[in-house]
This record gives C-alpha cells, sequence and structure tokens, in this order.
C-alpha cells in the first residue's frame, strides 16, 4: 500500500514546538479506529514515554480544530487528542501489531526526517539571510560616509561668490 508523503506531512502538526500526529490522523493511516489506537496505547504506556506522546491541552485543541480542516470532526469530542512525536508515531504502529501499520509507520517516518530536512535547509537559508543582511548594512554605511566625503569636496573646489579672483583686473 502506497501512502503519499505530501498526505502524511499535512497531518504533521507543530505543538509545543514539537512535531506531531494527532491520535485521529494516526489511526486512519494504520487503518484501525482513533479508539483501538488509544486502547493500544493506554495497554502498553510503559512504551510512550512524555517525548513519545502527550494529550493536547483544551485551549490547544480548540486550536488546532480551528486550524486545521480536516480535523473539525473533533470540534464535538469530549475526549482530548494525543499527540505523537515521530517515535511514538513508530511504537504505536508496533503496539498494533498489524501489517499495514507497520508498513505504514515507514512512510511516517520518512515524512518526519523530510519535514526535518526542509527545517534544517530554512534555517540554514535564513542564516545565511541575516549575515547578508548585516554584512550589507555596514556596506550601506560606508557608501553613506563616503558619498558625503565627496560632496564635501565638491563644496570646496567650488569658489564662493564673495571670494575674490588673483589677477589683474583692467578697470
Amino acid at each position: 500500500m502506497l501512502v503519499p508523503l505530501e498526505r502524511i506531512e499535512k497531518t504533521i502538526l507543530l505543538v509545543r514546538g514539537q512535531k506531531v500526529m494527532l491520535d485521529a490522523d494516526l489511526a486512519e493511516l494504520y487503518g484501525v479506529e482513533t479508539k483501538a489506537l488509544n486502547q493500544a496505547v493506554r495497554r502498553n504506556r510503559d512504551r510512550f514515554p512524555q517525548d513519545f506522546l502527550f494529550s493536547l491541552t483544551s485551549e490547544e485543541k480548540v486550536e488546532v480544530v480551528t486550524n486545521c480542516d480536516h480535523l473539525s470532526r473533533l470540534k464535538y469530542s469530549s475526549a482530548l487528542p494525543l499527540a505523537f512525536t515521530e517515535h511514538g508515531a513508530i511504537m504505536a504502529a508496533s503496539v498494533l501489531n498489524s501489517p499495514r501499520a507497520v508498513e505504514v509507520s515507514v512512510y511516517v517516518v520518512r515524512a518526519f526526517v523530510r519535514l526535518r530536512e526542509l527545517t534544517i535547509a530554512n534555517h540554514d537559508i535564513l542564516h545565511k539571510l541575516d549575515q547578508l543582511e548585516r554584512r550589507v548594512a555596514g556596506h550601506d554605511k560606508a557608501i553613506v560616509s563616503v558619498f558625503d566625503a565627496i560632496r564635501q569636496l565638491m563644496d570646496i573646489s567650488k569658489p564662493t561668490p564673495q571670494q575674490r579672483k588673483i589677477g589683474f583686473k583692467p578697470e
């Protein structure tokens, strides 16, 4: 079963500064009900430390539902969604132990890796742009001072009308 990376990437969200997938999206990809995924997680809670899995707060749930159209079905759910980090998504596939979950988990990992690479590339570009901006800002000051010096030289070389010309003037 082939799952397009773009489809998976759209379900990866940034919550609390971490890239995560919500239980509803992960369950859909793994071909199980959200309830079944969450039960498997509860039965194997020792496999999911805080850096693998956390529960969204009510405020985070509202924000996610508001910003993500595909999560509108969670709007009226009383349960708070679980957020799986990259490692948590892999662990969820292992506790589900279904062939589809194992197969799709490979694509999920690839999507997380691709997003991490894009983030690093964007960070590098922003860093280089910042350096270039600082360098150009220094050049701007230097160019302005050169133009000021040229203007001063031009003002000195013009004879002022009050100055008397040197030499003999016949009357």
